[in-house]
């Protein structure tokens, strides 16, 4: 535990405060980072409410029916589980790209999706969209759905029987969920790469403009970057753990 995770934290903690404190937080200021900062909070806001939409969508269909197709939405939604997000990102250059499949078709209409915001959300929908349904897919089967077959027939809407009945039962699990979907849209590093162009103060997220300030021996930012995503690693920790400690409170 101490190797793997305490040694690489006190590193960077070490790293980003080695010119002391104002300097790290001076680091701030770069132009640069706050774009990183900013867009990386773009995709988190844009990507965890679709993927949480989809999740739940997702997991209702798959936990309350039997539908033709069924077992190959299951296999697509771990489908992110087995590709490397490098080769995910590959894909979306080949089919957005100005040489790819749709690429004639944007440009003729001047949409740009690679090497802009657009790729970067697709790219981080694809890597994340699994994580708010493989939570809530085995949480809902193992619930079943008696309680809400029995408001349906005592003429409950739809939606009201969600909101009132299936939403209460799966909170902890969807909450749990959402904590993973926004850790990993932080932490994005491959699938993003790949479709941003590294064009400094527009396409760069936080991960990359790491990458950039290091290479550019500017280590005092770069650690000083790599700690706020830490931080934002460790508070997804005990996010998660609360709602855990919380989830079997509740059971």
């Amino acid at each position: 535990l101490g190797l793997l995770l305490l040694a690489p934290l006190g590193a960077i903690l070490a790293q980003a405060l080695a010119k002391g404190f104002a300097a790290a937080i001076g680091s701030f200021s770069d132009p640069d980072t706050i774009s990183g900062i900013k867009l990386t909070l773009l995709t988190a806001a844009v990507v965890v409410p679709a993927n949480t939409v989809f999740g739940i969508c997702a997991a209702w269909a798959i936990a309350r029916f039997e539908f033709r197709g069924k077992s190959l939405l299951v296999t697509l939604i771990d489908l992110p589980f087995a590709v490397s997000p490098v080769i995910a990102g590959l894909v979306l250059v080949f089919l957005f790209g100005t040489q790819g499949w749709f690429g004639n078709w944007l440009l003729d209409r001047n949409v740009q999706v690679i090497f802009a915001v657009p790729g970067i959300i697709l790219a981080t929908i694809f890597i994340s969209f699994p994580y708010v349904a493989r939570e809530l897919i085995p949480l809902m089967q193992q619930q079943g759905s008696e309680e809400e077959v029995a408001a349906l027939s005592l003429g409950a809407r739809p939606w009201t029987t969600f909101i009132r009945i299936t939403l209460p039962k799966i909170r902890w699990g969807l909450l749990y969920g959402v904590i993973l979907c926004n850790a990993r849209v932080m932490g994005e590093f491959g699938a993003v790469s790949v479709v941003s162009g590294h064009v400094r103060g527009v396409t760069n997220t936080m991960p990359l403009q790491v990458e950039i300030l290091y290479n550019e021996y500017s280590f005092v930012a770069a650690f000083a970057l790599a700690a706020m995503l830490a931080m934002l690693a460790i508070l997804t920790l005990v996010a998660k753990t609360l709602v855990e400690w919380r989830s079997v409170g509740g059971h």
